[in-house]
């Protein structure tokens, strides 16, 4: 399958309102090309040097998200043009994000990622941690971000129940957020390539798809 014949498939199986990132980290800027001449205009990356690597060769109407763990001393990097931060985990993060958006004279879009499962290799916000940074109202004092939604992980197994209460969970942390912010807090991130269907089945509207449409990544 070719890239372009892999994003038509899926935008043709997504239904309406359920946007497609396009996972570009570890791929060739001539396979971003080739995806965004078949029409694809929002890549996701998970490193701030790579990623700045690429925005600077590639056309200036590309949506570009971070969705890797970033650190607070790389978020300089990528804040003048970074379209989306998916991958905000922290009260830290939101704050320094929220301090080079202003030096940039920009409002940077976030979503909060939240962490559903046992593994401790996975990152985002305990839920109760999250609770409660919001309850402090502290989030009220950044004027340079914009929270979007939320993202989050399932399970990596092949137990689809597993998955599916997984996915449930971020739907409903998003139900539970929903009355502290306005409309703008409209995004659910969530499903990849092997369990996109099922994620979207659950309420995600932004599916972060990558080896359907490049092939398995070469690190």
């Amino acid at each position: 399958m070719s890239i372009k014949s892999e994003i038509e498939r899926l935008r043709s199986e997504l239904p309406e309102g359920v946007k497609l990132l396009a996972v570009s980290k570890f791929h060739p800027v001539e396979a971003l090309q080739e995806a965004y001449d078949a029409g694809q205009r929002a890549f996701g990356e998970s490193r701030p040097q790579e990623l700045k690597a690429k925005q600077a060769v590639l056309p200036d109407d590309i949506e570009w998200h971070m969705i890797g763990h970033l650190q607070t001393n790389k978020v300089r990097a990528i804040a003048s043009f970074v379209s989306l931060i998916q991958s905000v985990d922290s009260q830290r993060l939101l704050e320094c994000i929220d301090r080079e958006a202003a030096r940039c004279g920009r409002v940077i879009d976030c979503l909060l990622e939240v962490h559903v499962t046992a593994e401790q290799s996975k990152s985002g916000w305990d839920v109760d941690e999250l609770r409660s940074y919001l309850a402090s109202g502290a989030i009220n004092t950044l004027k340079n971000v914009r929270i979007r939604g939320v993202m989050g992980m399932a399970t990596y197994t092949d137990d689809m129940t597993v998955v599916r209460s997984d996915f449930e969970c971020i739907a409903a942390i998003k139900r539970e957020l929903d009355p502290q912010f306005d409309d703008s807090f409209d995004t659910i991130s969530m499903g990849m390539s092997d369990d996109y269907p099922l994620a979207v089945e659950c309420g995600s509207t932004m599916v972060r798809v990558g080896s359907s449409i490049f092939g398995e990544r070469v690190y």
